[in-house]
């Protein structure tokens, strides 16, 4: 590794991330500035537009892109179109044309909300470090969906939870393309792209993902077709196609066609009076070619399928088929009097992320609903096509859709595996992981009842740390908020929802407490990417009801895991506080691992009654008592307890940091670890996703050590931990180590100060790190090494099973 070389902080900002200088301007102050900056592009980027807009004919099949078909196929070796019935092999994807970038990115809509992942260097003074430092966070991101895909493949998973895994992968990478992948071509489409942290421009960063999720991609399609559906078909679910039916379930499924599919399709011509149809994000489709008998002429049409029917349709019990292909089966009664001469299935990806101009906006919900509109429209990222598609076909839909020939991804069908959410919903338990259902947590309640437990004389007792799944939500934070809303002694109630369930009790909760005459203020995050609609409904209703709605501040997503009760109590008021690692939704925390803290302590309830006020007022408060809170103190206080703990260990004293993240990106951080490995502090990194971080380098880092859990349950929580010369520090929130938590959200840790609380999450981090549970450990180069079996091949400890079984075992009366 070489050393970076030395720019400044002082020097002029990277775009979209403000440069962090000893006279930095505050969070409001650096919106303004990159509020300005935003409108500057987009005035920039309309311009553009306007002196050469785009153009766009459809034409009649034949007639279509024939000069750029031709050369493109002097240029680019091409496949002979496969018969559809016979299944091509994962690998003839390999034979498809080569990787190359061979047309300019359209234009696109300016990012001007994005996380660019850029870097300003050192502060001034600071030892040097390598510039090759830090992994590419995309790479990082794919290979975190390649160990999801791993779960799949790993023959000792049960069944249906592969096929679910194989469910997550797919929707993992369509999430993907619509925000990372459309993030980066709009940088580089309004030329206001920069190096990313790693070293890499963004076109060569572009580029290695379109290589990388090519493999991926067919290697989740192998593992489906050659892996999955036999086993499942072993035992007794049949994933088939059309021609595997019999002649009494296809008459079957030709009556269902008839009846429920046939009057919600709409078969779109394109020819010159027809132009080509609006592909909507996601959207299956067949692209069909028909003959008119008369003419002779060939023409092609588009058929979309219906979104809101079953992806996998029942012939017969236990035999499922496509529906893509009963549609294809009955193309004739949608184009009576033409002959059907193809078929073929295709699947776009648009940019679906969100531009709302906050500063702009008079109204930031109706904005919102504007923007959600328009996310229908997001220029096309991605086209996937069955390997057997006609190269005419092909042709047609890269001219029109105006894509590159790398932006095709060429698969064995079917195309859209998300549709294995519904197959691995069945009821089939010994095919799927043990049920676990969670307990009360032990100090909610004395003795396991039917009743709900009594939580603020628990919390007037003691603190309680929740640990979801293995705790249960509902007679803890559920209850919490239940109890407040009907407790005649409350007198208010302030939350934040970032997520939450359609059905959500905590919703009701709340609604339940404004109508009884209590003070509610909700502060509802509306720009939750993929929840603004949802989150849009429950703020409508909640104003409805009474509550104080607000959006928090503006440039900032409220991202925090809040929740005050003030109550009364005699002659005095006390105020009962949740803080927690996961979101307010009752549906999710059955799913995913999280921590939260309930307390009854005065302080934490004096800090949340100040970040509230600041969040629904005018204020400009900064530090707090047992909170750190991003933008402000966030970062700027872990990156100072990890300097700490170099003078710990420089004087002899116990000294380690210890972080549990979902992504580990956030360069100064990141940085603050290297130079206490070099120190010679112990650091350990449990990460989920994301890592930036190169553990093991000599000289840099080689007393960090990653570790990566993935399993039955999502690993959610946060949690940082140092070793303070002899007195740990504790802390759980709900950032993450990203510019985007810690520059453009509000977010929240809080400290842990009791004993045996901070043991237990040590216990947790312990065992997470340790050599003999099941993970992923990273390595100096970004490869990440599956660590299942011991060296006599007997299974590692799976942390997650441990954590079940202890609560089974530990549940009773409390101690």
């Amino acid at each position: 590794m070489q050393p970076a070389p030395s720019p400044r902080r002082s020097a002029a900002p990277s775009p979209g991330r403000p440069a962090r200088t000893p006279s930095a301007p505050v969070a409001s102050d650096r919106a303004d500035l990159a509020s300005a900056r935003k409108n500057e592009v987009m005035k920039q980027h309309r311009s553009a537009q306007a002196e050469s807009p785009a153009e766009s004919r459809a034409m009649p099949l034949g007639e279509h892109r024939t000069s750029g078909s031709a050369a493109r196929a002097a240029a680019t070796p091409r496949r002979v179109a496969q018969n559809a019935s016979s299944q091509p092999s994962v690998g003839s994807i390999a034979a498809h044309r080569p990787h190359a970038v061979v047309a300019p990115v359209p234009a696109l809509e300016p990012d001007i909300d994005a996380d660019p992942d850029t870097y300003d260097g050192p502060e001034p003074g600071e030892d040097e470090l390598p510039g090759d430092r830090f992994l590419d966070r995309e790479g990082s991101w794919l290979a975190f969906n390649e160990r999801v895909l791993e779960l799949a493949e790993d023959t000792g998973t049960p069944l249906l939870e592969r096929a679910n895994f194989l469910a997550i992968f797919a929707s993992n990478l369509d999430e993907f393309f619509m925000v990372r992948v459309a993030g980066l071509k709009r940088r580089i489409a309004t030329g206001v792209a920069t190096r990313s942290a790693s070293g890499l421009q963004p076109r060569e960063i572009l580029e290695q993902i379109w290589t990388r999720s090519r493999e991926l991609m067919a290697r989740h399609a192998a593992c489906y077709q050659q892996d999955v559906a036999p086993a499942l078909a072993d035992e007794g679910i049949h994933l088939i196609r059309w021609h595997e039916l019999t002649e009494r379930e296809q008459g079957r499924l030709f009556t269902l066609f008839r009846q429920q599919i046939f009057p919600v399709l709409t078969p779109l011509a394109v020819d010159p009076a027809h132009p080509f149809p609006y592909i909507s994000g996601l959207s299956l489709n067949l692209a069909v070619v028909v003959r008119n008998p008369v003419s002779g002429h060939d023409h092609f049409a588009r058929v979309k399928v219906p979104p809101l029917l079953s992806r996998f349709l029942e012939a017969s019990p236990h035999r499922y088929v496509p529906i893509e292909d009963v549609i294809a089966a009955h193309l004739e009664e949608l184009f009576p009097g033409m002959e059907v001469r193809a078929h073929h299935m295709f699947r776009v990806t648009r940019n679906e992320d969100l531009e709302v101009e906050e500063d702009d906006a008079e109204n930031l919900l109706q904005a919102l609903e504007k923007e959600l509109l328009r996310r229908r429209f997001g220029p096309p990222v991605r086209l996937e096509v069955e390997e057997s598609i006609d190269p005419e076909i092909l042709d047609l839909l890269i001219a029109e859709l105006k894509i590159t020939d790398a932006e095709v991804y060429p698969l064995p069908g079917p195309l859209d595996l998300t549709g294995l959410f519904g197959i691995a919903a069945q009821d089939r338990p010994e095919l799927k992981y043990p049920k676990f259902v969670a307990g009360t947590h032990r100090d909610l309640a004395e003795v396991e009842s039917a009743s709900a437990p009594d939580v603020f004389a628990a919390l007037r007792a003691r603190d309680v740390l929740l640990h979801h799944p293995y705790d249960s939500f509902s007679t803890s934070v559920q209850a919490f908020l239940e109890q407040a809303a009907a407790d005649p002694a409350v007198l208010a109630i302030k939350q934040t929802l970032y997520r939450t369930s359609g059905d959500s009790p905590i919703v009701d909760a709340l609604i339940d407490a404004a109508e009884s005459g209590k003070q509610v203020l909700v502060l509802v995050e509306i720009k939750a990417r993929f929840d603004e609609q949802a989150n849009i409904k429950w703020a409508r209703k909640l104003e409805e009801a009474g509550c104080h709605v607000v959006y928090g501040l503006v440039g900032l997503k409220t991202h925090c895991k809040l929740s005050l009760v003030v109550r009364q109590e005699g002659e005095t008021l006390r105020r009962y506080s949740h803080v927690g690692t996961g979101n307010y939704h009752p549906k999710t925390a059955r799913l995913y691992e999280d921590l939260g803290l309930l307390t009854a302590d005065p302080q934490v309830g004096a800090d949340l009654s100040d970040l509230f006020n600041r969040l629904s007022g005018y204020s400009r408060r900064e530090t707090y008592r047992r909170l750190l809170v991003a933008p402000r103190s966030l970062r700027d206080g872990l990156v100072e307890r990890v300097h700490r703990e170099i003078a710990h260990h420089r004087a002899g004293r116990p000294a380690g940091v210890r972080m549990k993240v979902n992504s580990m990106v956030d360069e100064a951080v990141v940085d603050a670890l290297y130079r206490a490995s070099r120190a010679g502090v112990p650091v350990d990194v449990w990460v989920r996703g994301i890592c930036a971080l190169r553990p093991g380098v000599p000289g840099l880092s080689e007393t960090i050590r990653v570790r990566s859990v993935l399993g039955r349950f999502l690993e959610h929580s946060r949690v940082f931990a140092f070793g303070n010369g002899g007195d740990p520090e504790v802390w759980i929130g709900s950032a993450d180590m990203m510019h985007r938590n810690l520059d453009r959200r509000i977010e929240a840790l809080v400290r842990v100060t009791d004993p045996g609380h901070r043991a237990s999450l040590d216990r947790l981090l312990r065992t997470g790190m340790s050599d003999a549970t099941s993970s992923w450990h990273l390595g100096p180069d970004g490869s990440w090494t599956r660590h299942a079996v011991d060296t006599e091949g007997r299974p590692l400890r799976n942390v997650q099973e441990s954590l079940i079984e202890g609560r089974r075992r530990r549940r009773g009366p409390a101690s």
